[in-house]
């Protein structure tokens, strides 16, 4: 692919999004959502800095599909604590699990809505395990804006991996790079997106700098041609 093509204001040269899910749609989780996950993980409050380093090196093979829920917490667990499968406690660590992510910024959707309204193709790249990925699925905002979702544990890989960007890219009926915006809040994920020649926006919390990013509702026709769900 060829190197990124110079951004136009407002989006106007956009046929494309490809946005990433958390931290950019989805809001970081409440620092009592984190200490009650915890504590439902054997953890003791004071310990809950300690059970997310643990839950963050364990997470990159969750998020890819390599390794099952009950593995994923089977090595998260204190104080005696299991959870095999068909327990209540990994329904429970499951449940909690999803709450973490499942609360979305508001202003965000606005932008991508009115995107939507305006004839933008919409796809939805995230590192996300299975059960989440369901979840967000069935989401009325995901249904109604989202033309594609594309989540690593569906496709066995995570991003910055080339192969999930070619996958958002196939899912999405192979736009024109250069036509095409990604949006993430990590940049090592932008840069992977940059070297295959997508514009790009690394996305720190501001929905205003997303909105000037993209076009106005007279600017951009539906494309004609729409791939099915990945």
């Amino acid at each position: 692919m060829t190197a990124s093509q110079p951004t136009t204001p407002n989006g106007a040269d956009l046929d494309t999004v490809i946005c990433d899910y958390n931290r950019v749609i989805g809001e970081d989780p409440s620092p009592a959502q984190w200490t009650g996950i915890a504590e439902l993980a054997g953890w003791q409050p004071p310990e809950t800095h300690a059970f997310q380093q643990a839950f963050w090196e364990r997470r990159a093979a969750y998020d890819e599909g390599a390794i099952s829920t009950v593995t994923f917490w089977s090595g998260l667990l204190r104080n005696g604590r299991t959870a095999p499968a068909g327990s209540a406690l990994l329904d429970a660590l499951a449940s909690a699990d999803i709450d973490l992510w499942t609360t979305t910024d508001p202003a965000v959707l606005g932008i991508l809505s009115r995107a939507h309204a305006a004839g933008l193709r919409l796809v939805l790249l995230s590192n996300a395990p299975k059960p989440l990925a369901n979840v967000l699925d069935d989401a009325e905002w995901c249904a109604t804006l989202f033309t594609q979702t594309v989540y690593s544990a569906r496709i066995g890989v995570n991003k910055p991996d080339e192969r999930a960007f070619e996958a958002a890219l196939e899912a999405a009926g192979w736009p024109q790079p250069w036509k095409t915006l990604f949006v993430d809040d990590r940049l090592e994920n932008v840069e992977a997106a940059e070297r295959l020649g997508l514009q790009t926006l690394h996305y720190t919390g501001d929905p205003a700098a997303l909105a000037s990013r993209l076009p106005r509702p007279s600017t951009v026709t539906r494309p004609a041609v729409l791939a099915t769900r990945a």
